[in-house]
């Protein structure tokens, strides 16, 4: 049985003078997912979440959300009529009023006779009852994110947007507070999109992540497709250190400078191969196709620097255990079941 929908944009496409900032974009977003818009600054990333919201209309294109059609060609629904609750990154609390009073602003009007106490239900689902007479002053980051979260719940909201929610924590408190956010919106079913520029964070909380790139959509796909099985270079350059490695498929495989791939299918042709640092595997061999010429100790791991013969430059990412020195000749052992392959005539990613 098909998934509903919750959210559907159809080549949206938004200018700003002679600025495209969004290109064309189409998107599926399902009921009740976690989806993490991931790309670096100024992709269209923050432009999108705000016309989903309805700050911003499409220049082309629908967005449709819960099978209603709240912008097209002849059709605008404004943002407070379109049940869509946005929290910003600064989280745009009212610094003259409590958290209570901040979360009871929100509120529908048929719940407003019995506000501070929904508000106070809200806080106490984001675990900051104890709090709700201070004032945003008065609050910790991680507390006044949890506020702003409640808030946007007031709005009893079909659709939940988040703009770089946790880009303004620390590290320690950055991975307390996800982790606990994500879990809360996860209880209640809600539909949510972030927007983040950093990749572990996508990873590890989105159900799926949409990859983009100068206004346009390049991938979609779950953490784990996306991190192994990259479109194109751009996706797999922007999740993170891979190794690209040009070589040519021959049928049943791909020779390279790092070796041959057996292939499932057939590929013929010039082809890259792209393979994490973590798949390469190295030993110590005197008649190895590789010399370590760098190594970075990172405590419990280590990254190599590996010339290969054809004078390429191939990372791998090791555990400590045992550890090989910097001048070693070596022998590389990829692991291939886990590589992408990409026809080098692919500028973009394929339809």
């Amino acid at each position: 049985m098909s998934r509903a929908l919750s959210l559907q944009l159809e080549s949206v496409t938004r200018r700003f003078g002679a600025v495209v900032a969004l290109d064309s974009v189409s998107l599926e977003v399902y009921s009740g997912e976690i989806l993490g818009i991931l790309g670096p600054s100024g992709c269209g990333k923050t432009t999108l979440l705000n016309l989903i919201a309805g700050h911003i209309r499409p220049d082309l294109g629908s967005v449709t959300i819960e099978g209603r059609v709240v912008a097209s060609g002849d059709t605008w629904v404004t943002p407070q009529d379109r049940r869509v609750a946005m929290v910003f990154q600064d989280y745009a609390l009212f610094p003259h009023l409590t958290a209570v009073e901040n979360v009871c602003f929100a509120l529908p009007k048929a719940q407003r006779k019995d506000a501070a106490a929904r508000g106070r239900e809200l806080l106490a689902v984001l675990d900051v009852e104890e709090l709700a007479e201070r004032r945003p002053t008065e609050l910790s980051g991680g507390q006044q994110q949890r506020v702003a979260l409640a808030r946007a719940l007031a709005q009893e909201p079909e659709l939940v947007l988040l703009d770089e929610p946790f880009a303004s924590l620390d590290q320690t408190t950055r991975d307390e507070v996800r982790t606990e956010i994500i879990g809360r919106l996860r209880e209640t079913g809600l539909t949510c999109i972030f927007v983040t520029h950093d990749q572990e964070e996508a990873l590890s909380i989105s159900d799926r992540v949409a990859v983009m790139h100068a206004g346009q959509i390049l991938q979609v796909d779950e953490p784990e497709v996306l991190y192994r099985k990259p479109f194109c270079s751009e996706v797999a350059d922007f999740m993170g250190r891979a190794n690209v490695v040009e070589g040519v498929g021959r049928g049943d495989h791909v020779d390279t400078a790092l070796g041959a791939f057996a292939l499932l299918g057939s590929v013929v042709g010039p082809v890259r191969v792209f393979i994490r640092p973590e798949l390469v595997g190295v030993a110590r061999d005197e008649t190895g196709s590789a010399v370590v010429e760098s190594r970075d100790f990172r405590g419990h791991d280590v990254v190599y620097g590996l010339r290969l013969s054809d004078g390429s430059l191939t990372w791998a990412h090791r555990p400590s255990i045992d550890m090989v020195d910097v001048g070693d000749r070596v022998r590389i052992d990829p692991q291939p079941g886990h590589a992408a392959l990409v026809p080098v005539a692919w500028d973009t990613p394929p339809n």
